[in-house]
């Protein structure tokens, strides 16, 4: 796990030892100490990692709401828009179901008018043949009468 090299410590003590006799505690406390440090240096890395993990969690959480804030700002303003689009087809559709009638109603006249004027010029001509008429049989009383 760990080579004398990593470990400068226990390899001086471990190099010294050979030397001279060394107190056993020392290797210990030695040992103790670098399992400590060892511990505390995991414990910052780990409360590193964990703050690193909040803050990148907070960041995607607030990137997360503003693309949906920007997504849901274009779909508000789409729904506002289709609603006031159907609104104005609505009033075209009674503007245009109004002119319909009204175009019924004049079409309805017209058609009138024009009867009115057939009939006019249908009594017009009968009124000539009448007076044709009238004229021939006024030729025959006058022509009988002078004979």
């Amino acid at each position: 796990m760990y080579s004398l090299a990593s470990l400068p410590l226990a390899h001086a003590l471990v190099a010294s030892s050979s030397s001279s006799r060394i107190n056993p505690s020392d290797l210990e406390d030695s040992l103790l100490q670098l399992v400590q440090e060892h511990h505390h240096a995991s414990l910052r890395i780990h409360n590193l990692t964990e703050k690193a993990q909040n803050e990148a969690t907070k960041k995607a959480v607030c990137v997360a709401e503003l693309l949906v804030e920007a997504v849901n700002g274009g779909v508000k303003e789409l729904v506002i828009k289709e609603k006031r689009t159907e609104l104005e087809i609505r009033a075209l559709t009674a503007t245009i179901s109004s002119f319909i009638q009204q175009t019924d109603r004049w079409l309805s006249l017209t058609c009138s008018i024009n009867t009115a004027i057939k009939e006019i010029g249908d009594f017009e001509n009968w009124m000539k043949i009448m007076e044709f008429d009238s004229k021939s049989i006024n030729a025959a009383i006058h022509n009988i009468h002078q004979a």
